[in-house]
């Protein structure tokens, strides 16, 4: 741990872009390394350095393809972080800790009726914390919300960084659900940064089985082993074919045709389509990836089949704690689920991770 700086070291996303509606082809942003000045902290601030960031879906659909951040560029993005207090408030300087990738208000009627993780003037480092985002030396955060990691054992630190996002939301997702002990689980996109996560905790929560659905064959025989009872592999296959699919597995198996409560965490067409074909009677559909993609959908078929289609946002940070001990216990592996590289590659591992999701979710760490 080193002490305060006086500057803080960043890659920053710079220049606008350029996005081609018809073409849906953007001109990405740059990204360079700059210093800026360390923010005076206020009461309840505190100057995290950096472990690690991890880079996620939503930081490459911000940089290529045109999503708007709430702050507007130049900022540093990164929202999945883990690092040590270095300065601010002294009850926390020298803990290691997770930031939450978002941090409520506390004060509007959202924040004060159990819906904080949807606060609409919440702080969102990469995006709505200013220029601030993980992909730097430094960040200051607001400290009530901050996640304390003990007793970690000889996982480094930097791996914790999945857990601000890529590991709670699936959490928050669940908690949606009303998952309960029993339950029967699709996940569409059990293979990606936070289906790999979804899988492990919705088993962990007492999931009966869980149904993994997706194209990368190594990564679905990866999922058997941690969450995933059955598989479908979607590769080549329409809604209606991966639909057909899992009714077959569900006739061979001996599993009920309703209630299934269906995560869709791809965020991407295809996979929405699959999950709006596998919502059926009295079941649950929870909307947890992001896409700008358009979906077309019989609406009435909910009246028919008694059925609901939920949206999730990010985490509450009162939620970390619960998370952070699953991965403790060993309920939720981590470690197999990471890679770090040094934060100096962010420009080729933007474009690596943008041309082929990666087998594992990278976590950069600094070294500025």
């Amino acid at each position: 741990m080193g002490g305060a700086p006086d500057k803080i070291k960043t890659w920053q996303m710079v220049q606008p872009t350029s996005f081609n509606k018809e073409t849906k082809q953007a001109t990405p942003w740059k990204l360079e390394k700059k210093e800026i000045p360390v923010p005076a902290l206020q009461p309840g601030e505190v100057l995290v350095e950096v472990a690690g960031c991890g880079v996620c879906h939503t930081d490459l659909g911000y940089f290529y393809d045109g999503v708007p951040t709430v702050s507007k560029p130049p900022l540093a993005l990164g929202h999945e972080i883990s690092g040590t207090v270095v300065a601010g408030d002294q009850a926390w300087v020298g803990k290691e800790v997770i930031v939450p990738a978002v941090m409520p208000c506390r004060k509007c009627i959202l924040c004060k009726t159990g819906r904080a993780n949807r606060c609409l003037d919440q702080k969102m480092p990469g995006n709505s914390l200013g220029i601030y985002g993980g992909f730097a030396s430094h960040i200051p955060v607001p400290s009530i919300d901050l996640c304390e990691v003990k007793k970690r054992g000889e996982t480094p630190l930097s791996h914790f960084a999945v857990v601000a996002d890529a590991a709670t939301t699936p959490y928050q997702a669940a908690k949606r659900a009303d998952l309960e002990p029993g339950d029967n689980v699709v996940v569409v996109g059990i293979t990606g940064g936070v289906g790999q996560y979804m899988g492990q905790t919705v088993k962990a929560l007492g999931a009966k089985t869980v149904v993994g659905i997706a194209r990368h064959q190594e990564k679905l025989q990866r999922a058997l082993k941690f969450g995933a009872d059955f598989v479908i592999n979607s590769t080549d296959k329409d809604a209606s074919a991966v639909s057909k699919e899992f009714r077959g597995l569900c006739k061979d198996k001996g599993l009920p045709v309703t209630g299934w409560k269906i995560f869709e965490v791809t965020g991407a067409k295809a996979g929405q389509e699959i999950a709006l074909n596998l919502l059926s009677f009295t079941g649950k559909l929870i909307v947890v990836g992001f896409g700008l993609a358009k979906v077309e959908y019989a609406i009435g078929r909910l009246m028919a089949f008694d059925a609901e289609i939920i949206g999730t946002w990010g985490c509450l940070p009162e939620y970390y704690p619960v998370v952070l001990d699953m991965v403790l216990d060993g309920r939720i592996n981590i470690e197999e689920f990471v890679e770090t590289r040094p934060m100096s590659s962010i420009v080729e591992t933007f474009a690596e991770a943008h041309k082929k999701p990666p087998v594992k979710r990278i976590v950069l760490t600094p070294d500025f």
